[in-house]
């Protein structure tokens, strides 16, 4: 039996905090994450499956209504994965790679986003972002470290303490139906949308800029044969001089976006009146469909300066906002969310330094510049401001029919990829030449191999913690190698140790790692490897160190590095 998503409600229970006499006499919880959104739910499953304890407080009682955001990126799915329900999604959602831009009714060009085989996820999947939620929910409540709070609205916030020492914390006063109570946390994450009343209690903003124009969005079910790929229309004959965007959902579900310029009225455009003769000028006369949600929107890309504020951080929309063209917004915050909370995880064992905090706002402040930039030329591009500008879109885009240089300046929406952190403070600069996009900084990348005989992924066997995976080709692991495995195995942070082999994986069990069959050398190739090339790998699956032969001290400095500890600099 399906559950339907839109529907679901959460009852209110009073918490413990409520029948005490003073917050302020409370331990503090390690961590609280104000809003249930997908961002703020991501964060907290990945807390609580690192052991943290974790609040969530959300001042609703159920999950979102419309699709709102639908695209999710491989690089989203991967986090999916490690979080518990990536499958599901992957289940449910539509997967594509393809798109295809028109000029007026006349096919441009063809992109494949993901051209090669070999990866377990496709480019994007498009999910209801109900679904997402709903899914990220359950998984959520599987968890008995990981506490949820419905109908608990945030309406203050008051710091105390000395930043980056153990008596800093922060003091949460939460309105509920049972009246206010105070909720202290020694980490407090932002994750409360683009409107964010933490971000305004502490009379912070965002800076940026709004955009001038206004889309539709209709989300329409119907029977159709569009196939499943990303199909976008500059100047339409069904909708003249404005462009249009289509993708397929789940449950025969379209979502269509029509540009309506600055000066349509927003109340008016969401009505039936005006709807349906747009999307019928889309389908044909014939065609039979219902509304299923229909929204106007404008849009805004704009971050706040800062996304750490003493031990208050900022995630997801309530630190940045981009147009919704290239689906970066819902990606880009659970990237916020992975980076996280290894950290918090991290600062609040003891390993690591509080600084490393201060690295999660510099590197997601960097990928929220990156996205923005890459929105803000999308944007550009689809809704010219100026006759030069709308000369050039059109013809960069008669060019594209023929003329592959073209078509890098065609642009209906850069869709979303990882960052690349190359500038982190956490990554050991190459001492070895090596080639490719496995640099310090970037997120890995999958490859089929064979664990236990079984078909498995490279991914599936990274995450969680530190990982550190030998390349050996069909060589085996000498002595010395060995000894430096088994120096780093008894570390004082814990190394899972993989090694991938081109060869015979009985030849390697002794070696006291886990063992993947790198059975069509993709691992090889896609990590520049040579027997005996190392890579230490971030609890989010980012590089942050190789070398061409292991070396236990090497290591270990780099792992200091990645956790900001002494010394390292």
């Amino acid at each position: 039996m399906s559950i339907n998503y839109q529907t679901l409600s959460f009852e209110y229970q009073a918490c413990r905090e409520q029948s005490a006499q003073s917050g302020a006499d409370q331990a503090a919880y390690p961590v609280i994450v104000v809003g249930a959104g997908p961002v703020g739910l991501a964060t907290a499953i990945d807390l609580a499956q690192q052991g943290v304890p974790v609040v969530l407080v959300d001042d609703d009682c159920s999950l979102s209504t419309g699709s709102r955001a639908i695209c999710f990126s491989k690089r989203s799915l991967d986090i999916f994965d490690r979080l518990g329900c990536g499958q599901r999604m992957v289940d449910k959602g539509i997967s594509w790679n393809v798109g295809k831009v028109f000029l007026k009714d006349e096919l441009v060009y063809t992109f494949n986003l993901q051209p090669e085989a070999g990866h377990n996820r496709p480019a994007f999947i498009n999910l209801q972002q109900y679904y997402v939620e709903g899914f990220l929910l359950e998984r959520a409540q599987e968890l008995p470290n990981l506490e949820i709070r419905w109908k608990s609205k945030v309406v203050g916030v008051q710091q105390s303490g000395t930043p980056g020492t153990h008596d800093a914390s922060v003091t949460l006063t939460v309105d509920t139906p049972n009246g206010q109570y105070a909720l202290r946390a020694r980490y407090v994450v932002a994750a409360d949308g683009s409107r964010s009343p933490i971000r305004n209690l502490m009379g912070l903003d965002s800076k940026g800029v709004t955009f001038k124009d206004r889309f539709l969005i209709a989300d329409v079910k119907m029977e159709a044969e569009f196939p499943t790929e990303r199909w976008f229309w500059f100047d339409p004959p069904f909708h003249p001089n404005q462009s249009v965007l289509l993708h397929r959902q789940p449950d025969n579900v379209w979502r269509i976006d029509f540009q309506l310029g600055w000066d349509a009225d927003p109340v008016l455009e969401k009505t039936p009146e005006r709807v349906i003769p747009r999307v019928r000028a889309l389908l044909g006369p014939d065609a039979k469909f219902e509304l299923e949600w229909v929204s106007v929107y404008t849009f805004s890309c704009l971050r706040m300066d800062r996304f750490r504020h003493g031990n208050v951080l900022f995630a997801g929309d309530s630190a940045h906002g981009v147009s919704p063209f290239g689906a970066r917004g819902a990606n880009s915050g659970v990237q916020d969310a992975e980076n996280l909370a290894w950290k918090l995880a991290m600062v609040l064992e003891g390993k690591a330094s509080d600084a490393l905090l201060d690295t999660y706002a510099s590197e997601r402040e960097f990928a929220a510049d990156e996205n923005i930039r890459n929105s803000t030329r999308s944007t550009d591009f689809i809704t010219p401001k100026s006759p030069v500008s709308r000369v050039f879109r059109d013809a960069v885009l008669k060019l594209s029919r023929h003329h592959p240089f073209a078509r890098q300046l065609a642009n209906s929406g850069r869709l979303s990829v990882p960052a690349v952190l190359r500038d982190s403070p956490l990554n050991t600069a190459d001492r070895d030449p090596f080639e490719g996009a496995m640099v310090p900084g970037a997120s890995c990348v999958d490859a089929p191999v064979q664990v236990a005989g079984q078909p498995a992924w490279l991914l599936q066997q990274l995450g969680q913690q530190f990982t550190g995976v030998l390349l050996c080709g069909d060589q085996g692991v000498d002595q010395a190698t060995r000894a430096a495995l088994d120096t780093l195995r008894a570390g004082p942070i814990p190394l899972k140790l993989v090694v991938v082999t081109r060869g015979d994986p009985q030849a390697f069990v002794s070696a006291n790692a886990q063992v993947a069959h790198d059975i069509e050398g993709l691992a090889h190739a896609r990590y520049d490897a040579k027997p005996g090339t190392f890579y230490l790998i971030r609890p989010d699956q980012h590089v942050c160190a190789r070398w061409r032969q292991l070396d236990a001290g090497d290591v270990a400095h780099a792992l200091k590095r990645a956790l900001c500890v002494e010394g390292t600099a």
